[in-house]
């Protein structure tokens, strides 16, 4: 009896180990090395975290196969490329972004205060940064005067917080998505 519950142990941890090779198997990984490292990555379509986030202490688990990634960050261009993501294996990819001309001033600040400081903030439908880039009383993103949809939306998806603002000139506005 002792040895077929032994046996039974053997096999159950053997099969608990073999688990994640067998989801590995349809799984590579991405790692990037992007200039500017707060560039915002998204993979097909999803923001997935800041670019620095992908270098050499962490990569990201992506399903085998060709995927859209997309490079983004206010201050330069937009890069889109095309990645083979291989079972098992890392993909890497350098890029460097091109800069755009400065913004001229005046400005306004927005502030944004989020649970998730890697969630997505978006100003009218463009990808900004990271609300942890944007969160305290000595950081925020500079905007020219005027009225702005701002929406956060955190890293794993979901509707986020949505919500229409004035920016005034010398002025601070805060956006808190809800909890």
């Amino acid at each position: 009896m002792r040895i077929t519950s032994f046996v039974r142990n053997a096999v159950l941890l053997i099969a608990v180990i073999s688990m994640p090779v067998v989801g590995q198997q349809n799984t590579g990984f991405l790692k990037t090395s992007v200039n500017p490292g707060r560039a915002g990555v998204f993979i097909d379509g999803k923001y997935v975290g800041p670019a620095g986030n992908f270098g050499i202490g962490r990569k990201y688990t992506v399903a085998a196969g060709e995927h859209e990634i997309r490079l983004s960050e206010p201050r330069y261009e937009d890069v889109v490329t095309k990645v083979t993501i291989q079972a098992g294996k890392t993909a890497k990819l350098a890029q460097t972004m091109k800069e755009l001309p400065l913004a001229k001033p005046p400005f306004g600040r927005l502030r944004t205060i989020s649970a998730d400081k890697f969630a997505a903030v978006y100003v009218n439908g463009k990808f900004m940064g990271h609300a942890g880039e944007f969160n305290n009383s000595v950081q925020g993103l500079m905007l020219n005067p005027g009225a702005y949809t701002v929406k956060i939306v955190p890293v794993g998806g979901g509707e986020g917080h949505e919500e229409q603002v004035k920016i005034e000139a010398d002025k601070v506005t805060i956006v808190q998505a809800q909890k």
